[in-house]
């Protein structure tokens, strides 16, 4: 007869399972309790990041130093809460595991930022007088550059291994509020490595490069982004300036009938010229083309050097769109008979100025105005800080590209995104859109442009779709109501008001295409290696509201990888990019 009670293996079983449910609700518990103060401490970094930004923005160090010590505070709480082991172990969990580890590298990444780069930033920046750049005159004070450049560096190193640190985490596998919060994070730190790297490289390059050791020659070559090259825009405008201990001078303008079709190319490399032949290395203009301004800087420097004998130090690639990023630190200017603003002068340089000056000749001396007034006010009347912010504007969004002669300064440059490289596939893989006019006229002024990138896998492969989509938005009688300049009134063989572009797609390293078409249709394309990467090239003639759209599959070593960035030609309108699910066009 039974005594009623269970047997001791039973008994034991159920004593174990009970203290693993209770350990588990404790757990539970432990990390509900430490994550509810984990997300309001990341919350708390979040508005203090915003405000801090707005802070930086109108100039106030102080508030801005108070902001970044919140920051700094709130970071540590979080990494705190979310770094012992019972917050690891649930790191393990099935689907709710990779959770658990997004906020803690979250909080993590925001803790080594906030101590590492955003304090000793502002703290250095505190100990600098921004009013000591010295400006004045056209004269830049250097010294202060070597006293904050060892912090600069330090914090880019911090907010690069963040940035890497970022893109690593998976915010696919995690619910859709925290993916949208680990995405704009990832944004935000990419954005500020960009712009602290782009000033410490500043800081450590400008004492050399503006003559503090021996005077510079620097040619300006100004790009028009209303027909497009890769790099920006068609050159035209085009300056030498003068750099000697920090003052700045504007010694010669020219334009592009200055520099005569060469009968003998400059030589190129075999990418560039299975792309666009030899045109680059015959025409000035068409240096731009070349989609590695390693290559294309000491051609342009060659030209000028062959053509007016003044040693060149090196070159710098703006284009046109900068002009608005500048005109907000300047403020309203006049040249010729225009006065404008940040809203209006991008319109005027690229649209309204053909038809109010129809003489080419005319249109190149305003456009020298121009460039002369604008490197005068930005000596001269912006203040610093604004002009700064002008810069690091402008560069993030790759309107500037520089080469130097010197190599200890292009080794620099090359690696940053000031140096205009193409892109190496690291911690991220990129793929890229160049697009080259070959209408004769102005007509990308009425053009737009759309990005998507789809990853996954095709035929058991993995898989890089890029998709874009180019569209002529001139008006129907575009062929009648603009001006025959901006049209090229049929003389390059296009339709007048039609838009006839050369569109080039490249993969990731090592990838491949595996799938061409246009318009859902296969058709012959160009194709050359950009380094290690296949481009695929197509010609689009398309009349005025006319879209087509190229899809390029890559399959291969790179292909698949979800850290994929698209690089772009720079435009006057930013083509809207996205990311859509795979459907596979093999």
């Amino acid at each position: 007869m039974s005594d009623g009670r269970l047997p001791v293996r039973r008994r034991w079983l159920q004593w174990t399972i009970g203290v693993i449910l209770t350990l588990l609700v404790l757990a539970t518990g432990w990390v509900t309790i430490r994550g509810i103060g984990a997300v309001n401490d990341l919350q708390q970094v979040a508005s203090s990041s915003s405000k801090l930004k707005a802070a930086i923005g109108e100039g106030d160090l102080d508030k801005a130093a108070s902001l970044s010590a919140r920051i700094a505070h709130h970071a540590k709480s979080a990494h705190d809460l979310t770094s012992d082991p019972v917050w690891q172990g649930f790191a393990f969990v099935p689907w709710l595991g990779p959770n658990f580890s997004a906020v803690s590298d979250v909080a993590e990444i925001a803790d080594d930022v906030a101590a590492d780069a955003l304090v000793p930033v502002l703290d250095a920046a505190g100990e600098l007088d921004l009013a000591s750049l010295g400006l004045s005159g056209g004269v830049i004070d250097l010294t202060p550059f070597a006293a904050i450049e060892p912090s600069l560096a330090d914090a880019s190193d911090t907010l690069n291994a963040a940035e890497e640190r970022a893109l690593g985490i998976d915010a696919d596998a995690t619910l859709p509020p925290l993916a949208d919060a680990v995405r704009e994070m990832r944004s935000t730190v990419t954005q500020a490595a960009t712009v602290v790297g782009s000033l410490h490289g500043a800081a450590a390059l400008l004492p050399s490069m503006l003559g503090a050791e021996e005077p510079r020659n620097y040619v300006i070559a100004m790009q028009n982004n209303a027909e497009l090259r890769s790099s920006g825009g068609i050159i035209g405008a085009i300056a030498l300036l003068h750099a000697e201990s920090g003052r700045i001078t504007l010694v010669q303008q020219a334009s592009v009938p200055d520099f005569p079709a060469l009968d003998t190319p400059l030589p190129l490399s075999d990418s560039t010229v299975a792309l666009f032949e030899d045109q680059p290395g015959r025409y000035m203009q068409n240096l731009t083309s070349v989609p590695d301004f390693t290559e294309a800087g000491p051609a342009i420097a060659t030209r000028w050097q062959e053509r007016f004998g003044q040693t060149v130090d090196g070159v710098i690639a703006v284009d046109a769109v900068m002009t608005e990023n500048l005109l907000a630190a300047t403020g309203p200017l006049s040249f010729g008979p225009f006065d404008v603003t940040k809203e209006t002068v991008v319109s005027l340089l690229l649209s309204e100025i053909y038809a109010a000056v129809p003489d080419p000749r005319a249109q190149d001396e305003i456009f020298s105005q121009a460039a002369g007034v604008l490197l005068s006010a930005a000596l001269t009347k912006a203040d610093p800080k604004d002009l700064v912010a002008a810069l690091a504007t402008s560069a993030d969004q790759g309107r500037i590209r520089i080469w130097s002669a010197h190599d200890d300064e292009e080794d620099l440059l090359s690696a940053s995104s000031l140096g205009g490289a193409l892109p190496t596939d690291d911690t991220e893989t990129h793929v890229g859109v160049l697009f080259n006019d070959t209408t004769g006229g102005k007509m990308d002024y009425y053009t737009n442009a759309a990005i998507s990138t789809s990853i996954g896998t095709c035929d058991g492969q993995p898989t890089t779709q890029v998709t874009v989509t180019w569209t002529n938005d001139a008006p129907a009688d575009a062929a009648t109501s603009l001006p025959p300049y901006v049209t090229a009134d049929g003389f390059y063989g296009v339709p007048a008001g039609s838009v006839r572009t050369l569109v080039t797609v490249y993969g990731p390293e090592g990838a491949t295409p595996s799938h061409i078409d246009r318009d859902g249709k296969e058709e012959a394309v160009q194709t050359a290696l950009l380094g290690s990467r296949s481009a695929v090239q197509h010609e689009l003639l398309l009349a005025p509201g006319e879209s087509s759209t190229i899809t390029v599959e890559y399959q291969g070593t790179g292909a698949g990888e979800r850290l994929t960035v698209v690089d772009h030609t720079p435009m006057i309108r930013t083509p809207e990019t996205s990311r859509e699910q795979l459907r596979c066009a093999s």
